[in-house]
């Protein structure tokens, strides 16, 4: 497969049964053979994505003292601002070309469940840039469920399996700044081959040239979405929950050429947890006599745990 297969989600959200299934076949075929897919008919309108980008671009705009103000020490970067060349890819010791920021779940209805995360962190400077952040937030999040409910379908549970787990998730949304370029990098890109750790990340930002994803066959192919579309793909806790049925790809965000250095580049992903408590156990379904179960048991608490010590974003 050499390109990224494109699906609606008005599709699904329609009346119309058969309407529905070719969704939900599409999306599990793209899932199981390069575990990407561009997603159009989400929720997100286009003066909200304007608003998002420009309070993003304000942001890290701001000079580097007042933006590590925001940088919260032991919270292992879930929280706020991270600073320039803080993450690193698993088994990588360069760190990325890039800062980010962190916006995390809001939650209204469980006393108990607010506790065990840390609060979203406030910008002084710029009054938009926290309530448009939450809207987002909120979009994207309702994407991730339908999107979520379809791959329910797909695997023969109930549509609504994943909902009590996501709810109140301990999900994120990471607006990305890579900046120009102003030396020959040594060994280092905007972001190294990696896979995701969540159930499935939802990308704003593909339309450029940049993010690649490693097929079947080993080789690179340009991810590039519609202005329309969001890039969506599975995580390492979804992949290991199917036994690997649904792939989470190998993807990187490589540097431009030479004579793009000088430009920045956003992206801001979306990544959807769960709760801490959801067993990522290997689902029964997906172990027969030529799958056997490749998996541990685990939590999603312990394996986000686990992978964030790997990235050096928590000791």
């Amino acid at each position: 497969m050499n390109r990224i297969p494109s699906v609606n989600l008005q599709d699904f959200l329609s009346e119309d049964a058969n309407r529905k299934q070719k969704f939900i076949d599409e999306i599990g075929k793209a899932y199981e053979e390069i575990g990407f897919v561009a997603l159009k008919g989400h929720f997100l309108d286009d003066q909200l994505v304007d608003n998002l980008y420009s309070e993003v671009k304000n942001f890290f705009d701001l000079p580097v003292e007042t933006k590590r103000s925001y940088e919260i020490e032991g919270i292992g970067g879930q929280r706020g601002y991270i600073s320039f060349g803080k993450e690193s890819a698993k088994g990588k010791k360069e760190g990325d070309l890039k800062e980010f920021w962190h916006f995390g779940q809001y939650v209204e209805d469980d006393p108990e469940r607010a506790k065990e995360y840390p609060e979203n962190v406030t910008v002084n400077e710029l009054a938009q840039f926290n309530k448009i952040g939450k809207e987002t937030y909120q979009m994207l999040e309702k994407t991730a469920k339908y999107v979520l409910r379809a791959l329910a379908l797909y695997l023969n549970l109930e549509e609504t399996y994943f909902d009590n787990y996501i709810h109140n998730g301990n999900s994120i949304l990471r607006p990305i700044h890579y900046p120009p370029i102003l030396e020959e990098p040594e060994n280092a890109v905007r972001a190294a081959a990696h896979g995701d750790i969540n159930l499935i990340t939802l990308l704003m930002g593909a339309q450029g040239r940049g993010l690649q994803v490693q097929n079947n066959a080993g080789e690179w192919i340009d991810a590039m979405a519609e202005p329309d579309e969001l890039m969506i793909n599975v995580g390492d806790m979804l992949s290991r929950h199917t036994n690997n049925k649904l792939k989470s790809t190998i993807h990187r965000v490589v540097n431009p050429p030479r004579e793009l250095w000088g430009t920045s580049r956003y992206s801001i992903p979306f990544f959807m947890h769960p709760i801490s408590e959801m067993k990522l156990d290997v689902l029964e379904s997906c172990i027969d006599e030529d799958n056997p179960k490749q998996f541990d048991n685990i939590t999603a608490g312990e394996f986000l745990n686990e992978r964030l010590i790997e990235l050096g974003l928590k000791k």
